[in-house]
C-alpha cells in the first residue's frame, strides 16, 4: 500500500527528542511554532498567564521524551515573543514540551540561549505560518494505528481519473531521508469508518478501512421488484392461456375434436367403380346351400323379373337330390329357390325364386366385344362376406380351363375363359364380372389359387393370386335360354374320342376304345374324313397343343357351327372343314 508515497518522517512514527538516536540526528523535524510564554518557569510550568497544561508531567532524565506538535492553526501577530526567548514547547533538559509553557528560553543538550535553533527542531522565523506536520500523500492513505486525539486522521482521498491528487493545505516537510515503514495495527484493533469520497473517474482503488457500500437506492428496489411482477404476470398469461386452450377441448367429457371434411353429395360418376357398384348391386344375390351332408355359398344375378337367377352348376350341386337353396337379396329379403336346370359341362345353372316383387335384373354385355385391358368390377361373397366388391382388368381372352371331375371324371367343366386380375375368392362363384358400363360380361367360375395345384377349383379355399376366370357372357347366354327351355343344355361335338394321355404337341384321336371305335359313324368327324391316329393341330387357324384345348374350343362353339381343322397323318398335313354336332348330358 505504500508504492509511491513520500518517504519523510510521518508522526506516528517520529523519535522522541533523543540527542542519542540515530533516527533524531537523522531526521531533525521543524519545532511546533512559537507562542507568547511571558512568566514562564524553567521547568516548563504554565504561569498564571498560561492556559492549563493538557499534557502529563515530564518524565525522568534518560527517557524518551514525545515531542508533541502544536496546534496547526497560525498564533496571532500580537503574541510574538520576545528576542532570544527559546520556542514555546521546545523541549527542556531531556524533559516533554509543555504544552500552553511560556518560560524564558534556555540551553538545551548544551546550546546556548543565544542560539535560534535546537537541536534536532527548526524553528520558523517569528510571523511564519507554521510548516505541516507530515509531508503531503498525493493519495490520501489513511495512516495504521489509531489517530491521537491533537490530530484527526484526514479523510481518504481517491484518485479522480487521470486528474492530479487533491492540493493539501500545507507546505510539504523538507526532502529528508526516507523513513520507516509504518507498522501494521494490532490484531483485533478496529478502526472507526470514515466517510469515503465517491470515486469520480471510472475507476476506484480498493480501500479495506472504508466503510461497506451503501445500499440500493429505494427507486432501484422499486424497480427491480417492477421488472419481477411483470415476469410473473407474462408467465400467468401463458399459462392461462394454455390452460384454456385445453380445457375447452375437453369440456365435452373429455372428448377430442379433429377436424375432418364434410360430408359430400354421393352422386359418383356412372363408370367409376363407385357408379358401377351403385347400379349392379341391387341385382346380385347371395345363395346358400344345403344337401346331401353338405352346404356352401356363392352368388348369382337376376336375370328377368320373374325371379329367374344364373349361377354355377358347382354352387347349387348339394341341393340336386333334395338339399334347400335360400336366396338373399341386396335389399335383405330372403327367399326359398328351386333349380330350373344344371350342366356340369359348362358348369351353370338356373335358379327360380317364387313371390320377389321387382327384382331388378342385369344388363348382359357381349364377350365378343371385350379386349385385353378393359376395366372390370367384380361382386360377390367371398368367404360369405356379401356385397364385395372388386375391380380389375382383363388380362386374356380365350384361356382354355378345365374344373371339377373330382368324383369319377365325368363332371369336367371345360371353360374357354376370360381372365382378369380382379380379386376373385371362394364365394364369388356364380358373380356377375361387369364392363366400365356395369354390362355382365362374364360370370366368375374358377381361380387359380396358391394351394390348389393345377385345378382352379380343387376344393381348395385358398385366396386370389390375382389369376381369376370368368365364363363369357355369351356361352353363358345360350345355356341359359335352354336350361330354362328344356332344363337341359346342348354342347357342340365332332363325333371323335379323343386320347387324353398322348403327350404329344396336338390332340390325337384314339386308335381304339371300349367298343374299338374311336369315330362315330355318320357323325361330323366321319364325315370329314378323320380316322383313328389322326393328330388335329390347329382349330380355325390357332394352335391345338392338347386334348383339353381341343374340347373347349369346340364348347365354345354352338352346335350347327362351321369349323376348320388342320389335321396330320403319316406326316403329312391336310385341312378338313366339318359342321358341330350337339350332344346333351346324360
Amino acid at each position: 500500500m505504500n508504492e509511491g508515497k513520500g518517504t519523510g518522517p510521518q508522526w506516528w512514527s517520529r523519535p522522541g527528542p533523543d540527542a542519542a538516536s540515530p533516527r533524531t540526528a537523522a531526521a531533525p523535524e521543524p519545532a511546533p511554532p512559537p507562542r507568547p510564554a511571558p512568566g514562564g518557569t524553567a521547568d516548563g510550568a504554565a504561569g498564571p498567564a498560561s492556559e492549563p497544561s493538557a499534557s502529563p508531567p515530564a518524565s525522568a532524565a534518560g527517557d524518551r521524551a514525545t515531542v508533541r506538535l502544536a496546534a496547526l492553526a497560525p498564533p496571532p501577530a500580537t503574541a510574538a515573543p520576545e528576542e532570544g526567548a527559546p520556542a514555546d514547547g521546545a523541549p527542556q533538559d531531556g524533559g516533554a514540551p509543555q504544552d500552553g509553557a511560556a518560560s524564558p528560553a534556555e540551553p538545551v543538550h548544551g546550546t546556548s540561549a543565544e542560539d535560534d535553533t535546537v537541536p534536532g527542531v527548526t524553528v520558523p522565523p517569528a510571523g511564519a505560518p507554521a510548516p505541516p506536520a507530515h509531508p503531503r500523500d498525493p493519495y490520501g492513505t489513511p495512516p495504521y494505528g489509531r489517530p491521537g486525539p491533537w490530530a484527526p486522521a484526514p479523510p481518504v482521498q481517491h484518485p479522480a481519473g487521470a486528474g492530479a491528487p487533491p492540493a493539501y493545505p500545507y507546505a510539504p516537510h523538507p526532502a529528508g531521508p526516507p523513513s520507516p515503514q509504518p507498522a501494521t495495527p494490532p490484531e483485533g484493533l478496529r478502526l472507526p469508518a470514515y466517510p469515503q469520497p465517491q470515486p469520480q473517474g471510472t475507476w476506484s482503488r480498493y480501500d479495506p478501512w472504508g466503510a461497506p457500500p451503501p445500499a440500493p437506492a429505494p427507486e432501484e428496489r422499486g424497480r427491480r421488484r417492477g421488472r419481477l411482477l411483470v415476469g410473473a404476470l407474462l408467465i400467468a398469461l401463458v399459462a392461462g392461456g394454455l390452460g384454456g386452450t385445453v380445457g375447452a377441448s375437453l369440456r365435452d367429457g373429455g372428448a377430442v375434436t379433429i377436424p375432418q371434411a364434410p360430408v359430400e353429395s354421393g352422386h359418383r360418376a356412372p363408370d367409376s367403380v363407385a357408379g358401377i357398384a351403385a347400379a349392379t348391386l341391387p341385382g346380385v344375390v347371395y345363395i346358400h346351400v344345403r344337401g346331401g351332408g353338405e352346404e356352401g355359398t356363392g352368388t348369382g344375378f337376376v336375370l328377368d323379373g320373374s325371379g329367374r337367377i344364373i349361377t354355377n352348376n358347382h354352387v347349387v350341386e348339394p341341393a340336386a337330390d333334395g338339399g334347400t337353396i335360400s336366396v338373399t337379396f341386396n335389399d335383405g329379403d330372403v327367399r326359398k329357390a328351386e333349380i330350373v336346370g344344371r350342366d356340369s359341362g359348362y358348369d351353370l345353372a338356373v335358379i327360380e325364386v317364387d313371390g320377389k316383387s321387382g327384382p331388378k335384373p342385369l344388363v348382359l354385355g357381349n364377350s365378343d366385344s371385350v379386349r385385353v385391358g378393359d376395366p372390370v368390377v367384380a361382386i360377390g361373397a367371398p368367404y360369405d362376406l356379401e356385397g364385395t366388391v372388386t375391380s380389375g382388368i382383363i388380362s386374356a381372352k380365350d384361356r382354355p380351363i378345365t374344373a371339377g371331375g373330382e368324383t369319377d371324371g365325368s363332371d369336367v367343366s371345360y371353360v374357354n375363359a376370360l381372365q382378369t386380375d380382379a380379386p376373385i375368392n371362394p364365394g364369388n362363384s356364380g358373380g356377375p364380372l361387369v364392363d366400365s358400363r356395369g354390362r355382365v360380361i362374364g360370370i366368375n367360375t374358377a381361380i387359380r389359387s396358391a394351394d390348389s395345384g393345377t385345378d382352379p377349383f380343387g376344393g381348395s379355399q385358398g385366396g386370389s393370386i390375382g389369376l381369376g376366370f370368368a365364363i363369357p357372357v355369351n356361352q353363358a347366354k345360350r345355356v341359359a335360354e335352354e336350361l330354362i327351355a328344356t332344363g337341359r343344355a346342348t354342347h357342340p361335338v365332332i363325333g371323335v374320342t379323343v386320347d387324353m394321355a398322348y403327350d404329344g404337341l396336338g390332340a390325337k384321336v384314339s386308335e381304339k376304345d371300349g367298343s374299338g371305335r374311336t369315330v362315330s359313324p355318320g357323325g361330323p368327324g366321319d364325315e370329314a374324313g378323320i380316322e383313328p391316329g389322326d393328330v388335329i393341330t390347329e382349330v380355325d387357324g390357332d394352335r391345338v397343343r392338347n386334348g383339353e384345348e381341343l374340347i373347349v374350343k369346340i364348347r365354345s362353339r354352338r352346335p350347327g357351327d362351321r369349323m376348320e381343322l388342320t389335321v396330320e397323318r403319316d406326316g403329312k398335313e391336310r385341312t378338313i372343314t366339318l359342321t358341330l354336332g350337339s350332344a346333351t348330358d346324360d
